[in-house]
């Protein structure tokens, strides 16, 4: 079954320009898309459909993701280690956001959440939102976003409860706006380079490998010429500093840069970055308001509780915090990591 969607898409991310009043056709449920195979909720991959994961992913009040690519048949995307893949049109991104009932043990199930859908059409990427039934069965377009109840056991052993919220179709330009048009945030060369087990008894395979083998990807130099982005919470994969930016790359960046959202800002958090000011170390806010908490400097050098980098983490005012959107919880863990990293600067 297909819903046409004409004067939705038309106020939410401008999909129909003025004077071509065409309607595009889009699925009411996941399943008619065709990208798994099985039971859908099982999220078994159909064939050209490619699972993959990033590095260090972006925080989504402790939600698990899995993400997936399906390239154009005979497409394959150009190797390029200084931003995001730039895919062929006609390039499906595929994330669906879930809840294990105990993160301590995965046998005990999940619980879909939503399934967001990046689409390479010619007049750029369009992004659609299926939210996941109560029984678990199919996702459902929605346009207009809902807020969830979740609960489950953390890694802690701890029982856990909060809002989960699902963004409507204007939030997405909130994150995958650059120069006023839709772009993908996560599949970068740098996020790629790291292993992923590509089927529940497969061995793990370095994603670049895998995608090159695959035909997927093409002019990819040697292995060890590509960049390679650490895992925020495993120092052995690199320093407090590299993690540290890692994280701030994907969860900051992509507004915090000379062409996102937050341009304004006067802040570049990007991994590339290395103007320190730009970065936020003795920087002076610009109309951070009460988001600044009273704190002179986005970073003051060694003392992260007067910092207003921390102090916009660790809130959940929505007139304060950062991100934004996308999250209605603190994370504990990467907030740490951050308030070492400011520490450990002279």
């Amino acid at each position: 079954m297909r819903i046409w969607l004409f004067w939705a898409s038309l106020l939410t991310f401008g999909w129909l320009t003025l004077g071509s009043w065409r309607t595009v056709a889009v699925p009411e449920k996941l399943s008619d898309y065709g990208f798994f195979t099985g039971s859908i909720a099982g999220q078994k991959p159909a064939a050209g459909v490619v699972p993959y994961a990033l590095n260090t992913p972006l925080f989504s009040d402790y939600a698990e993701k899995l993400r997936f690519v399906k390239l154009p048949e005979g497409e394959t995307v150009a190797y390029n280690d200084t931003s995001v893949l730039n895919f062929p049109v006609g390039t499906t991104l595929i994330k669906t956001f879930y809840y294990p009932n105990d993160f301590r043990d995965v046998t005990k199930g999940r619980r879909l959440m939503e399934t967001r859908l990046l689409i390479h059409q010619s007049e750029g990427w369009k992004a659609f939102d299926y939210v996941w039934n109560d029984e678990q069965t199919d996702a459902f377009l929605e346009v207009a976003g809902d807020t969830k109840t979740v609960r489950y056991v953390d890694a802690n052993g701890k029982s856990r409860q909060h809002e989960y919220t699902i963004p409507n179709l204007n939030q997405c330009k909130g994150c995958h706006n650059r120069n006023e048009a839709l772009v993908p945030i996560g599949p970068s060369i740098r996020q790629l380079n790291g292993e992923l087990a590509y089927n529940v008894a497969g061995k793990p395979e370095n994603q670049l490998m895998h995608w090159q083998q695959a035909k997927i990807l093409s002019g990819m130099p040697s292995l060890d010429k590509c960049p390679k982005t650490p895992i925020w919470n495993k120092p052995e994969t690199g320093s407090l500093n590299d993690r540290a930016r890692a994280w701030l790359d994907i969860n900051c960046a992509h507004c915090h840069n000379p062409n996102g959202p937050a341009m304004t800002s006067g802040l570049n958090l990007s991994i590339s970055a290395t103007d320190l000011t730009a970065l936020g170390i003795r920087k002076t806010p610009v109309a951070a308001g009460r988001g600044s908490g009273g704190r002179p400097f986005d970073i003051v050098p060694g003392k992260p509780e007067e910092s207003i980098l921390t102090y916009r983490l660790e809130s959940t005012d929505p007139g304060e915090m950062m991100p934004e959107v996308g999250r209605k919880t603190v994370h504990a863990e990467s907030l740490e990591l951050i308030r070492e990293w400011i520490k450990a600067i002279k």
